[in-house]
This record gives structure tokens, sequence and C-alpha cells, in this order.
């Protein structure tokens, strides 16, 4: 359902106003981003020990909540005592707010699609040094950063590795998740090319059905519920469509 009210509903007033918002998860989700993103773009601030201070006041974080203020502090000084990045070959470190990125046209002999991966990191695994080395005997590192609770899916990784055989064809791709508040990485991510090739095809079939369910809904738009159906339960708190839908099962306050 939540698929549905971003991909059908987007133009709703409602909808639009909740998709412009961002609840206080996805606001320290972001700001530990651009957080990481200040301390690469701007090196000499990982030296210095007031570091942390000068990136906060670039995020603004005085704008913010108490509780946004407080744990993304604590992201900055946990990053700045142990920058994961350091002296990593980086090809692409995004600020979060992008906004999405560039499609990549995936097509083949039976099928067709358009592939949308937003990649938080990409490095270069190994001594930064080796530049001499052909790419194809380099691995390539596609890291997602995480904050809170939020989970490690295996299938986020998956589509990353997919959409790095068009991005980066030169390389060998693994992926991996690191939640900057917590301190924590996850398992190394590495499928095989034939993984990759079943993967792919799964993508195709479900980017088939997400047409139909759109077009569905715009003949049908009655049908919502049945065509996008909901999943209520504890993961309802952190979405931001929580406060209209009829099936969140987070209370709704009483105005």
């Amino acid at each position: 359902m939540r698929r549905g009210f971003i991909k059908a509903r987007q133009h709703e007033p409602q909808v639009k106003a909740l998709l412009k918002s961002a609840t206080p998860s996805q606001r320290i989700g972001l700001l530990a981003q651009k957080g990481v993103y200040e301390f690469h773009h701007n090196p000499h601030l990982l030296k210095r020990d007031d570091g942390v201070e000068k990136v906060a006041q670039l995020l603004k974080l005085n704008y913010t909540t108490t509780e946004v203020q407080q744990r993304v502090l604590q992201i900055l000084k946990n990053y700045h005592s142990s920058p994961l990045l350091h002296n990593k070959q980086i090809i692409q470190l995004t600020r979060g707010d992008e906004g999405f990125p560039k499609p990549i046209a995936v097509e083949k002999q039976d099928y067709r699609f358009r592939l949308y991966a937003a990649m938080d990191c990409v490095f270069i695994e190994g001594d930064i040094n080796i530049q001499h080395q052909p790419a194809s005997l380099r691995t390539l590192h596609i890291l997602d950063f995480k904050t809170g609770k939020s989970p490690f899916d295996r299938r986020q990784a998956l589509v990353y590795l997919v959409a790095a055989r068009y991005l980066y064809p030169e390389y060998q791709a693994i992926a991996s998740f690191y939640n900057l508040e917590v301190g924590k990485k996850s398992e190394l991510i590495v499928i095989s090319d034939s993984e990759l090739d079943k993967i792919e095809q799964e993508l195709a079939n479900i980017a088939t059905k997400h047409q139909q369910d759109i077009e569905r809904y715009q003949q049908k738009a009655q049908f919502f519920n049945t065509i996008f159906p909901p999943n209520p339960g504890y993961h309802c708190r952190f979405c931001p469509f929580n406060s209209i839908c009829q099936f969140s099962s987070v209370p709704k306050k009483i105005v």
C-alpha cells in the first residue's frame, strides 16, 4: 500500500504534502548521510577537534528537534572518531537529498524496464595506491548507510548489484550495509552472475506487475485497497502515510 501511495496517488494534495515532509527517523537518516558526505567533502574536518561542531553547523542541526539533534550529533561523533571511509578510493558518495537517480535502461530480448538505484556510497576495495591494477581485478564495494533500528535487507543489496552491472561493468561488485548509529556492519553480499541473471528477471516481472497495477488503479481507483493491499504492523510507525491510511496500526491523534 505504501508503494500505491507513492506511485499511484502521489499527486493527491494530502499524499503530495506527506511526500515532501520527513518523519524524525527519516530526518535523522538524511542528516547522518549528509554528515558523512560533509566529512569527506571537507576532509580536513576529520582531523580537527571541532570537526563535529563544524559539520553540525553545515547541517543546521540547531534548527531541528532535540531528539534529532542529539542522535545526529552522536552519529557525527562516532564517525569523526572512526571514519569508515577514511583512505578509501571513493567513486560515489551522495548527500542523500539528490532525489530520484537517473534510470538505468535494462533491455534484453525477453524484457525491458527502467531500474532506479540510489546508492549511498561506492568505493574501490583494497589499497588506494594501487592505481595501475586492471579494473576487472579490483572489487567495487557498494555501501548503504542505515540508522536507528533499520534492518539490513539483503534484497536491497541485490538490486544494487544488478545496477552495478550496468553502471560499473568493468568491476566485480560486492555490497554491504553499515549502521552509522550503532557502528554495526553487515556481512558482505556476493553473488554469481547466474544468480544476478535470475534477480534481474525477477525485477523485470515486478516492473511488469507494477505497471499493470498502476493501469488498473487508473481505471478503477475505488479498488485501491485491493490493487495495493495493506500489510499493517509495527512498520506502520515508520510509514509516512500512517496519518491518512485507514489500515495503519499507529493510533490516530485526536484533534
